[in-house]
């Protein structure tokens, strides 16, 4: 198999600001009429979880609440996996293509994180009219919208580490 080469486009910031994506300066025409859109598709690395642990990880015990007791890796949203690439919907609250940089409403990724990609949100690629779930996730919110204000920090098994 021929090795991949994984160029990031920008990184996240995180400030009394806000969230923001920086593009890196040769990347900053790539985000041309990207202001039409609403929302946006990151494509990100879990740096901070990125070791030979994490990277075996197969399966994980029981990390939801109302879970199964194992579930396989790509059963969860987990950053420890084979490849720790995160991917996040977000909606978009400004961009200044000059800077090249993109402020975003929220983001589940940290501080400094590598962007690998970004594209648009599109209703006609990208969203499930009847999507199906197992039965221990079927009351997670329907939307992004709606997580904004779900209780995640009661769905989660903690560790005691």
């Amino acid at each position: 198999m021929k090795p991949l080469t994984l160029n990031p486009v920008g990184k996240i910031r995180i400030g009394r600001e806000g969230m923001f994506v920086e593009t890196e300066p040769k990347y900053t025409p790539a985000l041309k009429e990207l202001c039409g859109f609403s929302h946006l598709q990151m494509l990100w690395w879990f740096d901070g979880c990125d070791n030979a642990s994490a990277r075996t990880t197969l399966e994980t015990e029981k990390p939801y609440q109302k879970g199964p007791d194992t579930l396989g890796i790509f059963a969860t949203r987990s950053p420890y996996r084979p490849n720790p690439i995160g991917l996040s919907t977000a909606r978009i609250l400004s961009i200044d293509e000059k800077n090249g940089i993109i402020q975003l409403a929220y983001l589940d990724a940290h501080e400094g994180s590598p962007v690998l990609d970004l594209k648009p949100y599109t209703p006609s690629l990208d969203r499930v009219e009847t999507p199906r779930v197992p039965n221990w996730c079927a009351h997670w919110p329907q939307s992004l919208e709606e997580s904004a204000s779900f209780d995640w920090a009661h769905e989660f098994r903690w560790s005691e580490e």
